[in-house]
């Protein structure tokens, strides 16, 4: 048996003895190489019996940011996201943090009117519709801000959606901010959405803690700090404000936070001020203040309220929705809710045009400012839009978003952006802004 294979034995050991023999000789060299191994598999090994198809691919919604330690478990994180900053809301005791999502805005939306109405969550204000929008919700002595805002995405690699979806999540325990829509519990489970109060029960209305403001007091000039936090092309309008005294912050101090979201109330109170400020001389262009014995026209503005005589002012001159121009629905003013884009030019618009609104519809919006997101805007806005349009370069709306084909017109607006936009009143051709005011003053 072992001799027959003799002959291979005797023909292995004799190209043994050969290549030894001419270990030196460059066949050899060339022969010792092709059987070496192969130092690439020495750096970068691989597995056997695992191809390289079937490794692990990172998962792009990893981030190495990390939520802050104490971060709120009760706060809804959507699961596709991916975490992109961390950062605090100027000094406030407030954190602001940002998402990236693939997902489409209208599921994130949906998402979170889910989550906050399992969690038992009490929302302050919600999208009327799931494109994008502003979420302000409550439990216990957690206040949270939900911005959802869907995005182009310009330069999208191979297999990436052309759309994407931004997610901010701004909270603070501890907040002092009140729910302005009480909500009740509801006896149909799907019901998310704040109830409207009892108008024989008032005393579900909170009242805010402020002490009453003298509103027929002569403006005083105000000075603040933060002024260069701002944009470069707001700074100016602020200071000239500022100095004609008319952006009065609640409580009293000397930083302005530039970047914070200003409220309805908050609005309000600085629009009747720059209005009758910058028509000091003219008493026919006033908003007359309203008297502390006037009948409420909505149900959480009272006349205890320190801002009653400004905002029920607006609702008797008709340039708020209220049941006084017809809207049965405006029963609640929603005072410390976020104040949006629309609804700024809703209310300013009819201050510059100092006349009717024109008709308008959703295409005539689209073909003149061409915004995307023309189909978003309220339709009892969509007038003012319009007339802010054939304000031209004084419009509003360019001014203070400059050059934009989205309107998003649910996004909250900050301090900044509303003083930007008070610091004008009037027409291209016929108008004061708040530096010929201060000339007017002296």
């Amino acid at each position: 048996m072992f001799s027959r294979n003799y002959p291979a034995i005797f023909l292995s050991v004799a190209v043994l003895l050969s290549l030894t023999a001419c270990a030196n000789s460059p066949t050899a060299k060339n022969l010792e190489q092709s059987l070496a191994a192969d130092p690439q598999l020495q750096n970068n090994p691989v597995p056997f019996g695992k191809p390289q198809s079937q490794q692990t691919i990172p998962n792009p919604n990893t981030s190495t940011i990390k939520l802050p330690a104490d971060f709120p478990a009760d706060i809804p994180i959507y699961p596709n996201a991916k975490l992109e900053e961390v950062k605090p809301v100027n000094s406030e005791n407030k954190i602001s943090i940002r998402w990236q999502s693939a997902d489409p805005s209208n599921i994130i939306t949906s998402f979170y009117r889910q989550q906050f109405q399992a969690k038992n969550w009490q929302i302050v204000q919600q999208p009327q519709d799931d494109a994008e929008g502003y979420f302000s919700a409550k439990l216990n002595d957690l206040l949270i801000n939900v911005t959802i805002v869907p995005q182009t995405v310009t330069q999208a690699e191979l297999n990436q959606p052309q759309t994407a979806t931004k997610l901010i999540i701004e909270y603070s325990s501890n907040s002092q901010v009140t729910a302005t829509n009480p909500v009740t519990p509801s006896a149909n489970p799907e019901f998310i959405g704040p109830v409207l109060p009892n108008i024989n029960n008032l005393n579900v209305v909170t009242q805010p803690t402020s002490e009453p403001t003298n509103q027929t007091e002569t403006l005083a000039t105000q000075e603040f700090t933060d002024i260069q936090k701002a944009p470069p092309e707001w700074r100016a309008h602020i200071q000239d404000l500022a100095t004609l005294g008319v952006l009065s912050i609640e409580p009293k101090t000397n930083e302005f936070l530039p970047d914070k979201i200003i409220t309805r109330r908050e609005y309000a109170r600085w629009l009747v001020a720059a209005n009758n400020a910058m028509y000091a001389n003219n008493p026919a262009k006033q908003i007359r203040l309203a008297a502390t014995s006037t009948q409420p026209a909505f149900r959480d503005i009272l006349t205890k309220d320190p801002d009653f005589p400004v905002i029920q002012g607006l609702a008797e001159a008709g340039l708020i929705p209220s049941a006084l121009s017809g809207d049965a629905t405006a029963v609640l003013f929603r005072p410390d809710a976020p104040l949006t884009r629309e609804q700024l030019i809703l209310w300013k618009v009819p201050l510059d045009t100092r006349q009717a609104l024109p008709a308008a519809n959703l295409e005539a919006v689209k073909q003149t400012w061409g915004f995307q997101d023309a189909g978003n805007i309220e339709p009892k806005a969509l007038r003012a839009v319009l007339a802010d349009f054939q304000n031209a370069e004084q419009s509003n709306i360019r001014r203070v978003f400059g050059y934009t084909t989205l309107f998003q017109p649910k996004k909250p607006v900050t301090r900044a952006e509303a003083s930007s936009a008070l610091w004008y009143f009037g027409t291209q051709g016929e108008g004061i802004s708040a530096t010929e005011a201060l000339k007017l003053k002296t």
